[in-house]
């Protein structure tokens, strides 16, 4: 609950909400006017399967949101902007009117059947007209509703569909619509160049099922009658249509000075580490390698914006095998600093890919060279290595969007010593700096309602890594790029 001091503060001025749905937490946060996080709730988000497939919770996230909601009841909410990630989509019933989802939104990582991938592969347009490459399982947004449409045909019919970041949007206020940072986010569906639904999308007639294009800005209406007096919240704060989580850090980023308009580079880090460059001229959307997981996502003007990811998250997760907090919590940064020297004279470094099929070396094999239970390591060791892998494999991707000047990493990796000093020794002509770890995306949404918002505080220039980084280099990737494409 909200501290009454807080509470009697924003009475008298209003507070804004973030409804935040990752693919690994829920969150929601509560907020002052002038951009000051007050309160957040977090929710892990649990595995789900209906009818044989994996699928996103969204009856389990639905039900926390309200009990969440309903801890704010009686506060002055003036408005609330949802956020999710790009690769679901929600199908409703009655044109958009529905009372209820058709059925349950496909989770990404459910393998799409093969015969179904292929015949979905051969339907695609070219790299050239979406910036979308072909991605494993249902990352493309529309190999999803391709086998939606063979498993619900029905359904699929008559359903309006929409991205699910704006189905947080209709679920808050009953109004469906779609937007465009989360259309043109890896999922074939959008042209950026044309900065509409992309050729396939519409032969396919599924540009006409989604639901209308807003500005992730706009206004989609109120709180649902139901939805304010179960929760307590004003009956007339107002819901924005949303945005994608990547494009929301993004925004947050160009309200700081030294980003703005310069050229930069905003690493996002989480489950996906995704590098989103700030061009001071156009990037074609030719000069990206498509085989190598870079893409174009979509800004909330509509601009493109040359992007790489790779799954850096899930990557440390996969050799920690434990809380993953343990790499970036402050009191564990200097006992893995310790490690590093020995890690680079003995040449220890993890080969990609953790995460197979994404990532600048998608056909990789993850492999260990000079081990750190070879030679007596420590538990810290291992982290410190991982840390050092994250670093290497980040500097590929940002060399393939072509990333210079000035580098801003955010998210919870931030935190991560190893990792960010690592990324500044390996990049010596790029300023690096770090934001806040926790909740750049969601004061990037809050400035959807306030483009001035400045955030508190300012950044910290991120201080090398010492140690020869160059050669630890070297030698990492004359052996990561003997790996077959």
């Amino acid at each position: 609950m909200v501290h009454r001091e807080w509470a009697e503060r924003m009475a008298a001025a209003g507070v804004f909400i973030v409804v935040d749905i990752g693919k690994t937490l829920s969150k929601v946060t509560l907020w002052t006017r002038a951009g000051q996080m007050v309160d957040r709730k977090v929710r892990p988000n649990s595995a789900c399967e209906k009818d044989g497939v994996r699928c996103l919770d969204a009856d389990g996230i639905g039900d926390w949101l309200r009990a969440a909601l309903r801890d704010w009841a009686g506060h002055p909410v003036e408005a609330i902007v949802p956020v999710a990630h790009g690769a679901g989509f929600a199908a409703l019933g009655g044109n958009g009117g529905g009372d209820a989802l058709v059925f349950a939104p496909l989770d990404y990582e459910q393998a799409i059947p093969a015969e179904v991938m292929a015949a979905y592969r051969a339907e695609r347009d070219p790299f050239a007209i979406t910036g979308s490459p072909a991605l494993p399982e249902g990352l493309n947004l529309g190999a999803q509703v391709y086998w939606m449409t063979q498993r619900h045909p029905e359904a699929m019919a008559d359903a309006t569909l929409l991205p699910w970041a704006q189905y947080w949007a209709w679920f808050l206020t009953g109004r469906a619509v779609s937007e465009v940072t989360s259309l043109g986010c890896h999922t074939d569906l959008w042209s950026p160049a044309e900065a509409r639904f992309s050729p396939m999308a519409r032969r396919l007639g599924w540009a006409d099922r989604f639901a209308p294009v807003v500005l992730a800005s706009d206004v989609v209406g109120t709180l649902r009658p139901d939805l304010a007096a179960e929760t307590g919240l004003p009956p007339g704060a107002q819901v924005l249509a949303g945005l994608h989580d990547s494009n929301a850090a993004l925004l947050a980023a160009r309200g700081l000075a030294e980003i703005a308009d310069a050229e930069a580079t905003i690493l996002s880090t989480g489950t996906w580490f995704v590098s989103m460059r700030l061009a001071r001229e156009a990037v074609p959307i030719t000069d990206l390698p498509e085989g190598r997981d870079t893409l174009v996502n979509v800004d909330v003007l509509g601009r493109p914006v040359p992007s790489a990811r790779f799954m850096g998250g899930r990557e440390i997760e996969t050799i920690i095998q434990l809380d993953t907090r343990r790499i970036d919590i402050r009191p564990d940064q200097p006992k893995l600093m310790d490690e590093v020297p020995a890690l680079l004279r003995r040449r220890t470094m993890m080969m990609p890919t953790l995460a197979p099929g994404f990532g600048p070396f998608p056909a990789g094999d993850a492999r260990w060279v000079n081990a750190p239970v070879e030679w007596q390591g420590t538990w810290y060791a291992r982290r410190a290595a991982v840390c050092l892998y994250a670093a290497l494999v980040a500097d590929t991707a940002l060399d393939l969007i072509g990333s210079k000047d000035r580098l801003l990493i955010e998210g919870r990796f931030a935190e991560a010593e190893v990792f960010v000093r690592a990324l500044a020794a390996l990049r010596p002509k790029t300023e690096v700096f770090v934001a806040n770890a926790h909740n750049n995306v969601s004061f990037g949404a809050l400035r959807l309602i306030d483009p001035g918002l400045k955030a508190d505080g300012a950044l910290r220039r991120v201080e090398p890594l010492a140690g020869d980084l160059d050669s630890y280099r070297a030698r990492w990737r004359d052996a990561a790029m003997s790996i077959p494409a």
